[in-house]
């Protein structure tokens, strides 16, 4: 198979921009993963640990624990999807093939059986994680794959992201729906409903993204082994620079998700306007993407990955700022700090594909799914020790959901929900800040990985013609070519 960066009319093919229509079939199915990740952290920790009654101990930890279980699952079906290629591509079969185990672990979460354990609530989330793990770096690694082109990548990942926020603002209406309608049992019908909306969605998403968009011919896949696997993370400066910044990026972003119905709801009084805030958060992220984009051309993703940290940094304390019960001081802070939102995420990922490039510079492979599997798996561990760490706070200064809580006690909420993402936040942008890879050295890269790929061609057609002559030396001494 030729190599995807080969030089003339295929390098100038694979660097043309993609159509709307490829980036929209493309991005679809990153809405139905959205609109069950954000239930994930936002609603059905609260769900089980008040409603279902399991605790709020307990469930920080099981949430924890199946977060962990990716430590293991993510590299692994990272290094799966790499390896294993069919006449369908690298990617788009592993994609099929996580649609029916989300769709059945997807069922039995958001719609339990009445009351649940421990174990049940355990066992069907290590489940879910196996195949949103699959599903999304497989997704990922095809979208790096799609073009060489440093900025291209950022407009891929760019819709991906866009895609990502209208599925959790299409989920969050589901919510505010449920709340005008005012059923015997809200937070059950507002998981339910959230359920059903992956269920449906997902299977059409993923059957268009697979049937309209071609993957781009790739390298043969070669074997990494796991020792090999771990090198590639010791050795890497600039992976190493990404995984922590995603790695307290997830810290930060699972603190406020995990408690953000805890502040709406008991400490800021909004109640039935909650999903409001998110829904306003989320437009406003959504709509400034095109800015952080125009903004990456202008300075580097990883340095716009680093002002949006900054600006992160300064806008959340502002909800220590938001009077009780006040839903319009509350929105105008939510869109403030949605300004950005999406930036670091889909920056993190357009800077993994660089990145895997300049892995295979080094070490001649081409280890794209291996590369994103990291991370995710940083981000699924920061999102882990988050809930754990957040709903542990929660229970260390007394707070009791939807119960009495002092006015001590729920301003102790404000302060936990603000500054530990306030201090990660700029953590995130001193690490990004001096990320080694900016747009000359991966167009550097890329330059090195055309002439190799030009070479490669050059030596097959050699050798098919040195192997044409062989089998009829007749024909080659007809033509006055030596059949030696």
């Amino acid at each position: 198979m030729k190599d995807a960066a080969a030089t003339g009319p295929d390098a100038r093919e694979a660097r043309r921009p993609l159509s709307r229509w490829t980036l929209f079939a493309f991005a679809l199915p990153a809405a139905p993963i959205s609109a069950m990740g954000l239930p994930l952290a936002v609603h059905l920790p609260p769900f089980y640990a008040g409603t279902l009654g399991l605790g709020l101990a307990v469930v920080g930890t099981i949430f924890m624990f199946a977060r962990f279980w990716d430590v293991f699952t993510d590299p692994v079906l990272g290094i799966v999807s790499d390896k294993y290629e069919t006449r369908f591509g690298r990617r788009r079969h592993w994609i099929v093939i996580a649609v029916p185990i989300m769709m059945l672990s997807v069922y039995m979460i958001f719609m339990p059986p009445g009351e649940v354990s421990a174990l049940y609530l355990i066992g069907w989330l290590f489940v879910l994680y196996v195949g949103w793990t699959l599903l999304t770096i497989s997704h990922m690694s095809w979208g790096a794959e799609l073009t060489p082109d440093y900025h291209e990548r950022s407009r891929v990942q760019g819709a991906r992201e866009v895609a990502l926020i209208l599925g959790m603002v299409l989920v969050l209406t589901l919510p505010i729906l449920i709340e005008m309608t005012a059923p015997e049992d809200p937070a059950s019908a507002r998981v339910a409903s959230m359920g059903w909306f992956v269920l449906i969605l997902l299977p059409i998403a993923v059957g268009l993204a697979v049937w309209k968009v071609p993957e781009r011919p790739t390298p043969p896949p070669v074997h990494v082994p796991m020792r090999e696997a771990i090198g590639a993370l010791v050795s890497s400066k600039p992976l190493q620079n990404v995984l922590a910044a995603d790695l307290i990026s997830g810290i930060s972003g699972g603190l406020v998700a995990s408690m953000f119905i805890f502040l709406a709801e008991d400490a800021l009084q909004l109640h039935r306007y909650s999903s409001l805030m998110l829904l306003g958060y989320f437009i406003s992220g959504v709509s400034f993407i095109p800015v952080m984009l125009w903004l990456s051309r202008k300075f580097g993703k990883h340095r716009t990955a680093a002002y949006s940290a900054l600006f992160n940094a300064a806008s959340v304390p502002l909800i220590l700022l938001v009077p009780v019960g006040n839903a319009w001081a509350a929105m105008a802070v939510w869109i403030l700090c949605g300004v950005n939102m999406a930036a670091g995420p889909f920056l993190f990922r357009s800077i993994m594909a660089d990145v895997a490039d300049h892995d295979t510079v080094r070490t001649g492979q081409q280890r794209t799914g291996l590369f994103y599997s990291m991370l995710t798996m940083t981000n699924k561990i920061g999102v882990a020790v988050a809930i754990f760490g957040a709903y542990t706070m929660l229970d260390m200064i007394g707070f009791v959901p939807r119960g009495e809580n002092s006015q001590a006690v729920l301003d102790a909420l404000r302060a936990v929900y603000v500054w530990p993402a306030c201090i990660i936040s700029i953590g995130v942008a001193a690490i990004l800040w001096f990320y080694p890879i900016d747009e000359n050295k991966q167009r550097e890269n890329r330059e090195i990985l055309e002439r190799r790929g030009l070479e490669r061609i050059e030596i097959e057609a050699a050798a098919t013609a040195i192997a044409a002559r062989t089998a009829h030396p007749s024909d080659a001494q007809s033509s006055g070519v030596p059949a030696d």
